[in-house]
């Protein structure tokens, strides 16, 4: 059961967030502007509307991409404002839930989709969606298609899917005269880390991500914990923070970061550890399927350098997540015709083929349309990654990705508003032992505390 409760969840952080936003969002205007979308101001018969938007390589892609879009749609300007992954949550989450109508598109993850449905707090967009013919809603991979859906409506168009998986410098591991099995254990991954690290020349053997956030860290460590026998909460919703496999999966997790691991690790979120694989400074790296278009694209350092294998394991028999970014419609936004256009274009087929003409086929957002994977054209540029990418999507079970069953659909997040400060509060704790402030106990027993009362909240609400 995927539970749900409609609340005015996340003020406190949203009002702790305002000042950053303030900040972003003139850096990001600013940054805007430069890259050639112009002054805010509307010129007679143009409608402008704002993006608001993770600033993940596809979706600078897209901003790159925007002119093909005026040029089809002269009457619409689109602003894009690119955030880093918890400044955007922060912004949006804030806009939504105080109805202030400042972003007209924003990109939303699949764990919030739902839950701003339910709380209408973004447009209905089933009609439309099925309204066209030609942009095939029924395209759209089911799992994905129903994970921006609340009984049965479709409240965002997904623009990329992605489950994760291990990738690997093969140069290096010729080199070093080491194998990665193609379904590694975790044990097998820490001790090939230790093993091809290289502190003499800068280089991790793995690159984890340690940035605080329910997104940021907490999306690979999830999986971790899950595969370790351990869980956010039981079926009766009591927090099992502080019981051994979740322990066992972040005392792991931080030590592997510590003895094998990039430094100053609480600064790497997926950009970071992107950047710092590509630089040749980090020989592994367990995170987005999605990343390896970017690693594969013509001009990348690594091109053709990265093995890919299936997410590491300890007691289950596979592991990984299942998430999607998509575009969804602000339900207070003014121009609501004119961000619909703009979502029609951005998660079409069409979209997908002028990626692939202009910028490269690696480079098309993957894992949200079948008809991608039929094309000959991404089949043959993506080769190396998108069979097992396919394939690890397909494998994950977000109805009990663990050992144990739970209350809840999903891997790597737990579907309920409160989530997101107890993710976000718990990492933050655990980010704190990178540097020895505190111990992994000491962490997950505050941890243990904080997620006890958003599981309390989930006991009344059963008991109604």
């Amino acid at each position: 059961m995927h539970t749900i409760r409609g609340t005015g969840h996340n003020r406190r952080r949203a009002r702790a967030g305002l000042t950053a936003l303030v900040a972003v969002l003139f850096l990001a205007l600013t940054v805007s502007g430069c890259a050639g979308f112009g002054n805010l101001g509307n010129k007679p018969g143009v409608t402008t509307i704002t993006l608001a938007s993770v600033n993940n390589p596809q979706m600078q892609d897209l901003a790159q991409l925007l002119p093909e879009f005026t040029k089809e749609h002269p009457d619409i300007k689109v602003n894009v404002i690119m955030m880093e992954e918890n400044d955007l949550r922060n912004a949006t989450t804030k806009d939504v839930a105080t109805k202030g109508g400042q972003y007209d598109v924003m990109t939303v993850g699949n764990y919030e989709v739902p839950i701003w449905g339910q709380n209408k707090w973004l447009d209905d967009l089933t009609d439309l969606a099925n309204s066209d013919s030609s942009y095939d809603v029924n395209d759209f991979f089911a799992p994905v298609r129903q994970s921006v859906s609340y009984n049965n409506h479709l409240y965002a168009m997904p623009f990329y899917g992605e489950s994760s998986f291990l990738m690997y410098r093969k140069d290096l591991f010729a080199q070093a005269g080491l194998t990665m099995p193609d379904h590694p254990t975790w044990q097998q991954v820490a001790e090939l880390a230790n093993k091809i690290k290289n502190p003499d020349q800068d280089r991790a053997g793995i690159c984890l991500r340690g940035k605080p956030g329910w997104g940021e860290m907490f999306a690979p460590l999830t999986t971790v914990v899950n595969t370790f026998g351990g869980q956010w909460y039981n079926m009766k919703w009591d927090a099992q923070v502080d019981q051994p496999g979740f322990t066992d999966a972040v005392n792991f997790y931080v030590n592997t970061i510590k003895s094998s691991g990039e430094r100053d690790p609480a600064s790497f979120g997926f950009t970071e550890c992107l950047n710092l694989f590509q630089q040749g400074r980090a020989a592994m790296w367990y995170d987005a399927t999605s990343a390896a278009g970017t690693l594969e694209a013509k001009g990348s350092p690594v091109a053709g350098k990265v093995g890919y294998v299936a997410a590491p394991v300890n007691k289950t028999k596979s592991s990984g997540w299942l998430w999607s970014w998509n575009l969804g419609i602000n339900a207070e936004s003014q121009h609501q015709k004119a961000a619909w256009e703009f979502v029609k274009w951005a998660t079409s087929k069409q979209y997908e083929d002028l990626v692939g003409q202009q910028l490269g086929w690696t480079r098309v957002p993957p894992g949200t349309r079948q008809s991608l994977y039929d094309n000959p054209k991404y089949q043959q540029a993506s080769s190396a990654f998108a069979d097992i990418t396919a394939e690890t999507m397909k494998s994950v079970n977000p109805k009990q990705p663990g050992v144990d069953p739970q209350p809840w659909t999903g891997i790597q997040f737990v579907g309920i508003p409160e989530f997101q400060d107890v993710g976000n509060q718990t990492s933050q704790q655990i980010a704190n032992t990178f540097s020895g402030g505190q111990t992994v106990q000491q962490a997950l027993a505050k941890g243990q505390k904080i997620a006890q009362v958003a599981g309390d909240i989930q006991k009344k609400e059963a008991s109604k």
